[in-house]
């Protein structure tokens, strides 16, 4: 009954509007309410869908298809995220959406389109919200699931790292931890395009061969050179490479600091992520004689609140959808699990060793 009620918005007679709550298809929202072990304090819930005509001015009902499972979301719901929502809450940062329905005063979207979220903690691991229209963008329905339910969080991450941190230019070296991931990914593809030669930096498989797999795969995105923390002082001096000009670090420790200390004199390591949980201890020497420069960057606490931050990052949005759609940047890795199975599925990311991403993904 919900794609019916995609075409025909809120304009329901009352003999369709009665059929659809008789078969009334159920909500399922992952909710919280108090920080913790995710696979502790998380729990299944269900409420029946919202009527289209209980819709304010100004909301939409959407129907969830896609919704990733992002290190910010886990911290989010561990209490570590800066950007946290009212509890009991619904984690889920990044997502795509069929609108369903549409309320007085919306403009702009209608019954039927794809959306993913602009603002900040928007609840996605559920199958139903009722939200602001203006916190949804469009994106064009040939747009793939596994890229549109990804490209609120990690596709700017990527493309705003590369671009507004150092002025590169062709032939610079750009090094990076985290090159299996989906940010270090889209890094690898970013910077070929620009001609920018990519160092990524990845964990061991503990197996030559699959080393070898993995290194050609990153290769194949655009990657200059793939290698691991222990390798990566002899690698680098036989491939011949400049020192990096920007380092891009999510794991943090001593594996962010070997990145450090590899950058040019005036370099700049930009830190986006702390997957290790470990400090960053800087040496006095990389300050005092190589002058480099320690940044952060907050993809979801980077742009304002304000319309005019909002703003921004549609348009970021809109961009990094023509680059999909063009073909220039290739979907994450996507590995779908139902919602029903979120235990399982957290409990299987906790190594960090997963080639591809898990989305709960609920198009029925």
């Amino acid at each position: 009954m919900l794609r019916k009620l995609a075409v025909f918005g809120t304009h329901l007679n009352s003999t369709t509007l009665k059929a659809r709550m008789a078969t009334a298809v159920t909500c399922k929202s992952l909710v919280y309410e108090k920080p913790g072990d995710p696979v502790e304090v998380l729990s299944l819930k269900e409420s029946p869908v919202p009527s289209p005509s209980s819709l304010k001015d100004g909301q939409i009902l959407i129907k969830l298809i896609a919704s990733p499972i992002n290190p910010s979301d886990i911290n989010t719901v561990e209490g570590k995220y800066p950007l946290q929502p009212e509890l009991p809450g619904t984690p889920g940062n990044d997502g795509l959406g069929r609108v369903e329905a549409v309320g007085p005063k919306v403009s702009g979207l209608s019954p039927g389109d794809q959306v993913v979220p602009v603002a900040a903690c928007p609840g996605t691991w559920r199958s139903h919200a009722v939200a602001a229209a203006s916190n949804w963008l469009r994106v064009p329905p040939t747009l793939s699931p596994e890229a549109a339910c990804a490209l609120s969080i990690n596709p700017p991450t990527a493309l705003l790292m590369l671009r507004d941190y150092v002025d590169l230019a062709p032939g610079d070296v750009v090094i990076q931890n985290g090159g299996n991931s989906a940010v270090g990914r889209l890094v690898s593809q970013l910077a070929a395009r620009r001609g920018l030669r990519a160092v990524s930096v990845v964990r061991g498989r503990g197996d030559a061969a699959a080393d070898a797999e993995l290194a050609r795969e990153l290769e194949g995105l655009g990657a200059a050179l793939v290698t691991t923390p222990e390798r990566l002082k002899a690698d680098l001096a036989a491939a011949g490479l400049p020192p990096p000009r920007l380092g891009l670090d999510c794991v943090g420790g001593e594996v962010a600091l070997a990145l450090a200390k590899t950058l040019e004199k005036g370099g700049t390591l930009v830190t986006y992520g702390a997957m290790s949980k470990q400090p960053l201890a800087i040496p006095a020497p990389l300050l005092i004689f190589k002058d480099l420069r320690f940044r952060g960057f907050w993809a979801s606490g980077g742009f304002s609140k304000d319309e005019e931050g909002l703003a921004r990052k549609r348009e970021v949005l809109k961009e990094v959808a023509d680059l999909f759609e063009e073909g220039a940047l290739d979907a994450p890795k996507f590995k779908r699990v139902a919602l029903e199975d979120w235990k399982e599925a957290l409990e299987s990311i906790k190594d960090g060793r997963l080639n591809s991403k898990l989305v709960f993904y609920q198009d029925k």
